[in-house]
């Protein structure tokens, strides 16, 4: 079977051993005459399997001792929910940090339906008219109950994970869905994270978040129980039957990163498949990438092509070339190229090939 390169936002490409690896364990799990999608979540088998993969997340980043992790259902928009509803006072006010299309999603469930959120609009346009963010005069509100912003964007190609803002004493909420174990991060600095599997994890269906003790026990009387953090983790998120598989996988997947070298060998791998990229294009008078350089995303590499009446040859071709999932977010349309831990460097070089030939071809 001939793989392509796959270049789509999520559910996205996985690290070849971790999907071998389940494809053994897919029909009889550790010698139990079951598949591992079969096995019970209360079994001793997926026990190990649920112990482990937390205690590796937790290796890897770093965890400290005072936050919980939580393997929940409902996807980043049910975080959007989940947020204010465990964290946000029925009287009490929240700020939102907005950096593009998710950011924004998340304010708007929380002041359509929960409470008062104040929204920062962090992005604007530059002196050389390209899209930057800069939080320096965004202040908290004095007394929120949380601030919260999106470390990277995958809709507009924005990444600030290395100038967080500045919230002081507010716990930081982060939405880390799609920069999750490419970099390292410190947890201190973060009230909660959350992030869905689907980007640097494993398969879509199952949403991870860490949480400061001191933030757990506050949630609304009228919260759903699937979505109060307290009751989570008394029943160690398995309050009603987790997504087994999808957990599973994550936990293939921090054994695949541990065996690398860890999220320090994931970031170099990021930063030379993101330099490859973002060099060719902005040598190139084909190409155009409209985001300022000290907010590129390394894992969702937003461009577009000069001539637009182009853009369904281009994705037609490369296609063909066994480069797939280069289509823009609808909401912004344009070129984009996602670039998870998974995509090897070969992946990238071949796209910067297929996009030098294509460009020579319509000079």
């Amino acid at each position: 079977m001939k793989r392509v390169y796959n270049f789509y936002a999520g559910p996205c490409t996985l690290p070849l051993e971790v999907m071998e690896e389940a494809q053994r364990d897919f029909l009889d799990y550790a010698s139990t005459g079951m598949g591992v999608i079969e096995i019970s979540h209360r079994s001793q088998e997926f026990k190990h399997i649920a112990e482990d993969s937390e205690a590796l997340l937790r290796e890897l980043l770093h965890i400290p001792d005072n936050y919980r992790v939580l393997f929940e259902q409902g996807g980043g928009r049910g975080q959007f929910a989940a947020l204010p509803l465990n964290l946000l006072k029925e009287d009490g006010v929240c700020d939102y940090f907005v950096t593009g299309h998710w950011s924004n999603c998340a304010q708007k469930e929380c002041n359509e339906r929960y409470g008062k959120g104040v929204v920062h609009e962090c992005t604007f346009l530059n002196e050389k008219g390209l899209y930057a963010v800069d939080f320096s005069k965004m202040t908290v509100t004095e007394g929120a109950d949380y601030a919260y912003t999106c470390l990277n964007e995958t809709v507009n190609g924005i990444e600030t994970a290395h100038h967080l803002p500045d919230t002081g004493d507010v716990p930081l909420v982060a939405d880390m869905s799609s920069d999750i174990l490419t970099r390292p991060i410190d947890v201190k600095k973060f009230g909660v994270i959350f992030f869905g599997l689907q980007k640097n994890v494993g398969p879509s269906g199952m949403t991870i978040t860490i949480i400061r003790d001191d933030l757990i026990g506050h949630a609304r009387k009228y919260t759903p129980s699937v979505l109060d953090y307290s009751i989570l983790c008394k029943h160690g998120s398995m309050f009603n039957t987790p997504c087994t598989f999808a957990w599973y996988m994550a936990y293939l997947n921090f054994k695949w990163i541990k065996s690398i070298g860890g999220i320090s060998e994931l970031e170099k791998r990021n930063i030379k498949k993101s330099d490859l990229f973002y060099n060719y294009v902005d040598k190139s008078d084909f190409y155009i990438s409209k985001i300022a350089k000290d907010c590129r995303s390394r894992v969702n590499c937003v461009f577009s092509l000069k001539d637009e009446s182009l853009n369904d040859e281009f994705l037609s071709l490369a296609k063909a070339s066994g480069l797939v999932g280069l289509k823009g977010h609808k909401v912004l349309g344009g070129m984009r190229a996602s670039m998870y831990n998974a995509m090897p460097y070969e992946g990238v070089a071949a796209l910067v090939d297929f996009m030098q030939d294509f460009a020579s071809k319509h000079a």
